[in-house]
């Protein structure tokens, strides 16, 4: 790659707001840093590891059963649980649902999830290390050279390839609507990826490049503003990976997060955006 031009105040200013706004979202309570388990739920009631009460599914619904001893109380009105409750959910959604511990009884917050059409809990503990010890994410220094210009090739329809995830017994599905199209500096030829489609016409890139494994973690994601749409109908993007972000699977064993559609690749060291973790749960 040659020389790096300087890059502007402006242009770090606006990085920096990027940077203090997203170490602020992930040192939120009960966020993503704050995961100590994932676990299955089975058919018949049972205990589980670092939550009170009986906890079970019959493949449509999940149930708990606790006492008022326990400490348990529902995250939506904070009515203890004394008995059995029991919630519903869709494939890939989740519902913070229960919480216990701590002075106010709302240290951990229980999710239930809806995974591989299968229900498991999550805990989310505000006394984990990972959160109580973060400061912020490592980033390379911001790069200009990696604020590259590209076109977005929608498809007719949307199409749907199967992909895998961060957790080996949840498959996925990444439901591509086009392609970002772009050259990377150091490379001679175009590079192609799959997009997802986020609110208000955004998209959504999950690459891998040769960083991973090394300086970042496997795979990382990045937000691209709401393609551009000239007088001929061709859409421009911007693709800034200074922006790239990891997953938080990165800081935690216990995320589902998608995997890069095979062949989601960027052939050269992406220099750009966040590495790996520190403090992150083995």
């Amino acid at each position: 790659m040659s020389a790096t031009a300087p890059a502007s105040t402006a242009q770090l200013e606006r990085w920096q707001r990027f940077r203090n706004g997203r170490n602020a979202a992930l040192a939120a309570d009960h966020g993503w840093l704050t995961l100590t388990s994932f676990q299955w739920l089975e058919s018949s009631p049972a205990a589980v590891e670092l939550v009170p009460g009986l906890w079970s599914t019959d493949g449509t619904t999940a149930t708990l059963t606790a006492s008022a001893a326990d400490g348990l109380t529902l995250v939506e009105t904070g009515a203890p649980v004394d008995g059995t409750v029991s919630a519903t959910l869709q494939d890939e959604e989740s519902l913070m649902w229960v919480q216990f511990g701590g002075s106010d009884g709302t240290q951990v917050v229980v999710e239930l999830a809806m995974r591989a059409d299968k229900y498991a809990i999550r805990t989310r503990d505000n006394s984990s290390p990972v959160l109580t010890e973060f400061e912020a994410v490592p980033t390379y220094e911001y790069n200009p050279d990696w604020v590259l210009e590209g076109r977005f090739e929608a498809y007719p329809e949307p199409v749907d390839v199967p992909i895998g995830t961060a957790n080996p017994l949840v498959d996925g599905v990444h439901r591509s609507v086009g392609e970002v199209v772009f050259r990377a500096p150091g490379l001679p030829h175009e590079i192609r990826l799959h997009a997802e489609a986020e609110k208000l016409g955004a998209l959504t890139v999950t690459f891998h490049d040769e960083t991973n494994g090394n300086t970042t973690d496997e795979w990382r994601k990045l937000a691209v503003p709401r393609p551009r749409v000239d007088s001929e109908g061709k859409a421009s993007v911007v693709l800034d990976f200074n922006r790239a972000i990891n997953y938080p699977s990165a800081f935690t064993p216990y995320g589902t997060c998608p995997m890069p559609v095979p062949g989601n690749s960027v052939d050269v060291a992406v220099e750009a955006g966040e590495k790996l973790p520190t403090g992150r749960i083995a």
